[in-house]
């Protein structure tokens, strides 16, 4: 299933579902920069657990209208307009990088549509102290926003946009440098390797307004407070991750009212490629947990006194 949905103020909102028909949906919200075809290189996993993975284009990526200077939770109401084009009332929702903070975003803003939230490497708000510990491409990108600000910025992605469409590996290569070892075994992957380059194509044909627009608004303040997601949130995050270093990480869960931050050692930001199925089967039992006691709580209240 691959569409585009036209939302209330008239933008485009593409989408694609994948795994199996009819299975449990899960809302799965990509990283930066990526597309509604960034999915996990092996769609085994989520055809084993049974799951209807939906994932969509964040504005300005893909096929999705751009929202110039749009916050973190502005796409939660574009998240809950697709929801319920799709008749689903209260779902599974897992974020990977850039898509961490949109789902503490969804949580904060439409708390009944999120069944349970897990993030996975979570992008977070930097600081100067982090500049040490990021990869090359992360960390001009943060000078780029502290020194010019928008255009400074999307001087920069839009070079790097030529290069990842021109050999998306090359051009990931040079964004890395500084990632562990991990992370470049991972990058040699043949299968992870040919999902990444059908990913990113798509989420970089429109050009890179999308990509500085989402860069400034998930490694600045973002525009909701940790203290507003009351979901419990599971974060996994890896110890030697230099795409988001984990004191950035720590500034982020440590404001979050209920979360319980799961750190992987000895491993980077690419980690989750082999975690894949133990993160959903976690997520998928934390939503059934909740589906249930709701479900207790909503038979008490219905029965007689």
């Amino acid at each position: 299933m691959d569409a585009t949905l036209t939302l209330r103020d008239s933008r485009n909102l593409a989408w694609h579902e994948w795994g199996v028909a009819g299975g449990t949906p899960v809302l799965r919200l990509q990283g930066t920069p990526g597309s509604r075809l960034s999915r996990h290189p092996r769609l085994d996993v989520w055809e084993r657990l049974g799951l209807r993975v939906v994932m969509t284009d964040r504005p300005g990526f893909g096929r999705s209208t751009r929202l110039p200077g749009r916050g973190v939770s502005d796409v939660a109401d574009d998240l809950v307009e697709l929801l319920d084009h799709l008749g689903l009332d209260s779902v599974p929702v897992l974020g990977q990088s850039g898509g961490g903070p949109h789902v503490l975003g969804l949580a904060a803003r439409h708390p009944e549509r999120v069944r349970a939230a897990t993030v996975v490497v979570g992008a977070a708000p930097l600081a100067d102290a982090d500049l040490p510990h990021l990869v090359g491409l992360n960390a001009e990108a943060y000078r780029r926003i502290r020194s010019g600000g928008w255009n400074s910025l999307h001087a920069l992605l839009a070079e790097q946009r030529l290069a990842l469409l021109a050999d998306p590996l090359a051009g990931l290569r040079r964004a890395m440098q500084g990632a562990p070892d991990s992370d470049w075994a991972v990058m040699a992957d043949p299968v992870w390797q040919g999902a990444f380059a059908h990913g990113v194509r798509e989420a970089l044909r429109a050009g890179a307004e999308g990509w500085t627009d989402e860069s400034i608004a998930l490694l600045t303040e973002w525009d909701f407070a940790p203290e507003e997601v009351s979901t419990p949130v599971v974060w996994w995050h890896a110890w030697h991750n230099a795409n988001v270093p984990p004191r950035a990480v720590e500034r982020v869960t440590g404001r979050l009212p209920s979360v319980d931050l799961r750190v992987w050692d000895g491993c980077g930001h690419l980690e989750s490629f082999h975690r894949e199925q133990d993160v959903l089967a976690d997520l998928l039992a934390r939503a059934h947990k909740n589906c249930c006691q709701q479900l207790r709580v909503s038979m008490a209240a219905s029965s007689p006194r």
